[in-house]
């Protein structure tokens, strides 16, 4: 009889390994909301995590929210602006830092505004205004410090067509703290404040343009925008295809979860 019992242990034993994991819930694969086109989704992607595409990252907090993904991957300068204590989602923090990162300003390839606009960074930098429009928006801690910088006009200027028609047009999309809207529907955010500073040194009013962030490049080359302004991650291929400024602040990509 005891031989008997354990013969039938043993076949019970043998039978769960073979189905691996008898008596154990099967291990959910985790889902990464991620803006599409983004940092966010190329590393999500380089990583093979199964990700959900959508159109913003403030969609992706979303997502998260409503427990239709697990995680996001966003920038760490929005993290700090919309996730945690005293924000719009109290109950999520970050956990991974998958990358670090530099955001630039894109411009026209071969164009001097690039230029321009260093030479502006610079002059705030070195007056500490900058400084202090990126305190207001809670990214003091990411700036980077900015080096003499002199204007260098092209021959076939950008700066001079842009004076030329009045506007400076700034393609964008709505992401805090770089670029979102207030109260009276006004754009602001320390991207769209210190736009609003180069259009002044350029003698021309600013405009922005909400743009999908896929199309950045075509919009740029059909002069549909002047300038990419948005928290752009400075990565080869967008160095590749615009003219691009000295970085002006350090971020990171980063999961989101809930607490």
């Amino acid at each position: 009889m005891k031989k008997k019992i354990a013969m039938l242990l043993t076949m019970v034993m043998v039978s769960c390994s073979v189905l691996a994991g008898c008596g154990k819930a099967e291990t959910k694969e985790t889902v990464y909301a991620v803006e599409a086109g983004s940092a966010g989704e190329k590393v999500a992607q380089e990583k093979n995590f199964k990700i959900n595409s959508v159109a913003s990252q403030a969609d992706a907090l979303m997502e998260v929210s409503a427990g239709t993904s697990d995680a996001a991957i966003i920038d760490l300068l929005m993290a700090g602006a919309m996730i945690g204590e005293g924000t719009s989602y109290p109950d999520m923090k970050y956990t991974d830092k998958l990358t670090t990162e530099e955001y630039g300003v894109g411009c026209r390839k071969g164009s001097d505004l690039a230029s321009f606009i260093n030479s502006v960074f610079a002059k705030t930098y070195a007056d500490g205004s900058l400084q202090a429009t990126a305190k207001t928006y809670g990214v003091q801690e990411s700036l980077v410090e900015q080096k003499s910088a002199d204007y260098v006009a092209a021959a076939d200027s950008d700066v001079e067509y842009i004076k030329g028609k009045g506007s400076l047009i700034v393609g964008i999309t709505d992401f805090a703290p770089m670029d979102y809207k207030n109260e009276s529907d006004e754009w602001i955010g320390f991207d769209a404040d210190m736009a609003r500073v180069v259009a002044k040194e350029l003698g021309v009013e600013v405009k922005f343009v909400e743009i999908d962030w896929d199309n950045k490049i075509m919009e740029l080359n059909s002069k549909n925008i002047d300038v990419v302004w948005n928290g752009m991650t400075l990565t080869d291929e967008v160095k590749g295809a615009m003219e691009c400024t000295n970085a002006y602040c350090n971020n990171a990509q980063v999961v989101v979860i809930k607490k």
